[in-house]
C-alpha cells in the first residue's frame, strides 16, 4: 500500500469508469465480433511473453505446446536476467525450442516493455506481479490481441474497474481471454462441480476452503539491498512482499480457494464479509499479512469460509468442503461427494489432466474455431472477492461487495518517472486504526 500522485490518465479512466460499474456485478457486452484473422490451423500464431518468471515461462511453455503452428517471438520484463533464465529454458524443451524465435531486438527491458510486446504478437501472456496487470491487461485489449492472463487481476478495486472495463471491450472485440484460474480446467474438480450443481447435494449452504502453505518469496534481508538502488526497484525485486504489487497472500495465492468457493455458488458475489489476519512472523520491510480468515454471506444466509496461512513449519492443506442439504462434496485427495452419515456416494475416478495445459489448449482452439472462449467476467469477480475480504481483514469492518467494488483507495502508483518514481509503502495494516474504503 502506497501514497503517490497518480497520473492524470489513469485518475481521468477511474473517474470515469468509477461511474459506470458503482454497486453493480460485473456486466459485459454480448456483442461479438468474432476474431476470425487466425481461424485457418496453418496460419502461425506470434506469441508474446509479457513477465519472464517461473510462471511466465511454463505459460509460455505451454502456449507453444497446445498449438504446432505458434512461435514465441517477443518477451518483455523488468530485468534481463530474468529474460535470459526463461529462454534457456525454454530452448532447453526439446519439442518447442525451433518456435522460440525471440531475437535480441524483440527483448524489452523496462517497466513499459510490455507495449513493445503487445504491438509485436497476436497472443500476449501476462505473468507480471498482479499490480501491473489492470495497465497491461488494458493495453493488450485495446490492440486487440488475445489474451492469457495469469491470476489475480488487480491488487485493489480501482484495478478491478479498469478490468470491467477492459473485459467488456475485448467481448466487442471478439477477444479470447483465458485466466489463470487453472482449477477450472482440472478434470476431477470440473466433475466435482458438476455433481453440486446438478444438486447431487441439494441447496449448498456453506463452503470451507484452505490454503495452509509455506510463504511463497521470502523478503530479501534490508541489508541485502544495493547501494544507489530506488524504492521502487527494491519493491519489484520483492515483490511478494508488498500489497500494491501482490495484493497479499489472500489476493495472489488463496484467490484460487476464492474461486473455488465463487463457483460452488454459481459465482455469485457474496452481499458481504468478516475477516481476521495478521502478521506472525516478523518481516523487515513488508507489509502484508502471513494469515488471514474470511467469512463471506450471500443474501440467502449462505456462508463461505477461506483459511490462508504462509508460514514455515505449520500444517499444510490446499482442499476444499461444501456442505449442502442433502449431502457434501469434497476437494480433498480425491473428489468426492457424500450423504449427511458422511458415507461416500461417488468418488471421482477418470482421467487426471494438466490443468495448465488444457486451459492453453482450450485458449488456441477457440482462436483457431473463432469462437472466442472469455473467462473475463468471473475472473474479475473472483479476485474482487478475494481483495474484498483483504479489505475487511486489513481495517476490522464488515465490509459489502457495493463498499469494496467502489473503494477509492488505490494502492498502484502511476508509473511517471520510471525507477525513479517515488513510492511510499504504508506500514503493515493495524485493523480497528485504518478505512481503506
Amino acid at each position: 500500500m502506497i501514497n503517490h500522485k497518480p497520473g492524470n490518465s489513469r485518475r481521468q479512466f477511474l473517474k470515469n469508469s468509477t461511474a459506470t460499474v458503482a454497486g453493480t456485478t460485473l456486466a459485459g457486452s454480448l456483442t461479438n465480433l468474432s476474431a476470425t484473422a487466425h481461424a485457418a490451423g496453418s496460419d502461425w500464431l506470434k506469441v508474446g511473453l509479457v513477465g519472464c518468471g517461473g510462471r511466465g515461462t511454463g505459460a509460455a511453455l505451454q502456449a507453444l505446446r497446445a498449438d504446432p503452428h505458434t512461435k514465441l517471438v517477443a518477451v518483455a520484463d523488468a530485468f534481463q536476467e530474468k529474460i535470459d533464465g526463461s529462454l534457456k529454458t525454454l530452448r532447453q524443451q526439446e519439442e518447442v525450442a525451433s518456435r522460440v524465435t525471440v531475437d535480441p531486438s524483440h527483448q524489452f527491458v523496462g517497466l513499459d516493455s510490455y507495449q513493445h510486446v503487445i504491438d509485436a504478437v497476436d497472443v500476449v501472456l501476462l505473468c507480471t506481479p498482479p499490480g501491473f496487470r489492470p495497465v497491461h491487461f488494458a493495453a493488450a485489449v485495446e490492440a486487440g490481441k488475445h489474451i492469457f492472463t495469469e491470476k489475480p487481476m488487480a491488487t485493489d478495486s480501482a484495478g478491478i474497474r479498469s478490468v470491467i472495463q477492459s473485459v467488456r471491450l475485448s467481448k466487442d472485440k471478439g477477444l479470447s481471454v483465458v485466466s489463470g484460474f487453472c482449477w477450472r480446467y482440472s478434470n476431477p474438480k470440473r466433475a466435482l462441480f458438476e455433481k453440486i450443481h446438478d444438486g447431487s447435494i441439494g441447496d449448498v449452504r456453506s463452503v470451507f476452503g484452505t490454503y495452509y502453505t509455506t510463504p511463497v518469496k521470502k523478503m530479501l534481508p534490508v541489508e541485502s539491498r544495493p547501494d544507489g538502488m530506488s524504492d521502487l526497484e527494491w519493491m519489484v525485486r520483492n515483490w511478494y512482499n508488498f500489497t500494491w504489487l501482490s495484493g497479499d497472500g489472500l489476493v495472489e495465492q488463496a484467490c484460487h480457494t476464492v474461486d473455488w468457493v465463487s463457483w460452488a455458488y454459481g459465482d455469485k458475489v457474496p452481499v458481504s464479509c468478516t475477516a481476521v489476519g495478521g502478521r506472525q512472523i516478523p518481516s523487515a520491510g513488508g507489509n502484508i499479512f502471513d494469515h488471514v480468515e474470511v467469512n463471506y454471506l450471500w443474501d440467502n444466509g449462505a456462508r463461505g469460509f477461506v483459511v490462508h496461512r504462509q508460514i514455515d513449519g505449520c500444517y499444510g492443506e490446499n482442499q476444499l468442503y461444501v456442505l449442502g442439504t442433502k449431502g457434501n462434496g469434497a476437494l480433498t485427495r480425491h473428489s468426492q461427494i457424500s450423504d449427511l452419515t458422511d458415507q461416500r456416494v461417488w468418488k471421482y475416478d477418470g482421467s487426471v489432466n494438466s490443468m495448465y495445459q488444457a486451459e492453453h489448449d482450450a485458449l488456441f482452439a477457440s482462436i483457431r474455431s473463432g469462437n472466442p472462449v472469455n473467462h473475463g467476467d468471473r475472473m474479475a469477480n473472483s479476485t474482487m472477492m478475494a481483495i474484498m475480504g483483504r479489505l475487511a481483514a486489513y481495517t476490522g469492518e464488515k465490509i459489502t461487495w457495493e463498499m469494496a467494488i467502489n473503494s477509492q483507495d488505490t494502492l498502484v502508483p502511476a508509473i511517471t518517472d520510471g525507477w525513479n518514481t517515488p513510492v511510499v509503502s504504508r506500514k503493515i495494516a493495524q485493523p480497528g486504526t485504518v478505512r481503506y474504503v
